[in-house]
């Protein structure tokens, strides 16, 4: 009974932010008469009136809202492009956010920038020693072969975790310290709705917690393999 009570309780930790963000975003994703503009439009009048039109707003891939920092532009899910919900809106001004701490200059979203992209080049290289040391453990049959895979899986997933951590700070200043004085003074959303916006923002900067969450799972299973 203890056991699975603690099964229940690290799901619930693990998978609970990605379930809640998503199910808010989607509580907020319908269709209001009463907002004027699509998520892009916002997003577009927004850069206009920050003087930063050579920020481009581009339409996404679902579930995959960003601010592209190479390309420098605000890319929106097909709903959050198109549609007129306070998600759509909401989500806009989140990644205009990130765009407004990159013309800042920011340090720790350039921080923040600099570590994702060597993650991602340690990753890179991670995996492809992942796919060949199994295999020259098994023809060579040195167990320090096998040590090393699972030393390497460790240090791989460890560099995750560290990024998402780190990401965090810089998602919570997208949301409360960007996209919501923007909303709020605006006038973008009214009144009634300010406390939606705020749970949508909180959504958006969660979603770091969760894939932090993610990569503490697989680095515990990393862990696993090295203790048997």
């Amino acid at each position: 009974m203890h056991i699975v009570l603690i099964i229940v309780v690290v799901i619930a930790i693990l998978y609970g932010p990605q379930l809640w963000a998503k199910r808010t975003f989607r509580r907020y994703s319908h269709k209001r008469d009463d907002i004027p503009g699509s998520g892009s439009e916002l997003a577009i009048h927004l850069l206009k009136e920050l003087n930063m039109q050579h920020v481009k707003v581009e339409q996404t891939e679902k579930d995959n809202d960003h601010y592209d920092i190479k390309e420098k532009t605000v890319r929106l899910s097909p709903n959050n492009f198109n549609d007129n919900s306070l998600t759509a809106i909401t989500v806009a001004a989140h990644e205009v956010g990130h765009a407004i701490q990159d013309h800042r200059n920011e340090a720790t979203f350039n921080a923040s920038v600099r570590l994702q992209t060597v993650a991602h080049t340690i990753q890179h290289i991670g995996g492809w020693v992942l796919y060949l040391l199994p295999i020259l453990a098994i023809i060579s049959r040195n167990p320090i072969i096998g040590l090393l895979t699972v030393v390497a899986g460790i240090s791989v997933m460890g560099i995750s975790v560290i990024v998402h951590m780190i990401t965090l700070p810089v998602e919570y200043d997208a949301s409360f310290n960007k996209a919501l004085p923007i909303l709020f003074k605006g006038n973008y959303i009214a009144k009634n709705d300010q406390a939606a916006a705020r749970r949508i923002l909180k959504a958006a900067a969660f979603t770091y917690v969760a894939a932090s969450l993610a990569s503490l799972l697989n680095l515990w299973r990393w862990f696993t393999l090295f203790r048997r």
